[in-house]
């Protein structure tokens, strides 16, 4: 009769541990797969960011657009703008200063457009896409004797920020680079 109590209480604490190390391989996969959904969201997010950076190029060379007097590219707008001091200003992605803003949408890019109308970059998991950009200053270009073809030439230099954001998460990823392009030198 004692060994029956002894098996039915042994029987119960291999199930209980069974029952634990079920519980907790569940809890190890879900754990898991939203660490996975996080790190995807973030790629999109990123890519989205990266996307708005290169629709800053793709409009700054576009020569529909640097053609038509009535538009203005994102470099050109920006060297206009405020100037952008990196040690004292931010430029945060939802900062509505001075900066010059782009979107990316799921339309794409097409010549002679200005891309400033908010939308989603894609839509299977939406994401917004948006870029910032700023004039820092004008310097002389490094390794150039700084006259070419008898014109006075300066680096006029730039940083723009890619921003992106998959809809319904609070956070946003933002990719930044420092552009330097080649301009007439201010008088």
């Amino acid at each position: 009769m004692k060994q029956r109590g002894l098996v039915m209480v042994f029987a119960l604490l291999v199930l209980l541990s069974i029952t634990v190390l079920g519980v907790s391989a569940v809890t190890s996969s879900l754990s898991q797969s939203k660490m996975a959904m996080s790190m995807q969201q973030s790629g999109l997010a990123f890519d989205a960011a990266e996307s708005a950076i290169a629709g800053v190029f793709f409009e700054s060379e576009d020569e529909v657009l640097l053609a038509d007097d009535t538009l203005t590219d994102p470099l050109s707008e920006a060297r206009q703008g405020t100037i952008f001091d990196p040690n004292a200003d931010e430029m945060s992605c939802f900062d509505e200063g001075d900066w010059t803003d782009r979107h990316m949408t799921a339309g794409g890019l097409t010549t002679g457009s200005r891309h400033v109308t908010s939308g989603s970059y894609q839509s299977s998991m939406s994401t917004k896409s948006w870029s910032r950009t700023a004039f820092i200053r004008e310097q002389a270009c490094r390794g150039s004797s700084n006259v070419i073809g008898g014109s006075n030439v300066n680096c006029h230099v730039f940083i723009i920020r890619g921003c992106g954001k998959v809809s319904g998460k609070p956070s946003v990823v933002a990719n930044s680079l420092a552009a330097s392009v080649f301009g007439p030198a201010s008088q």
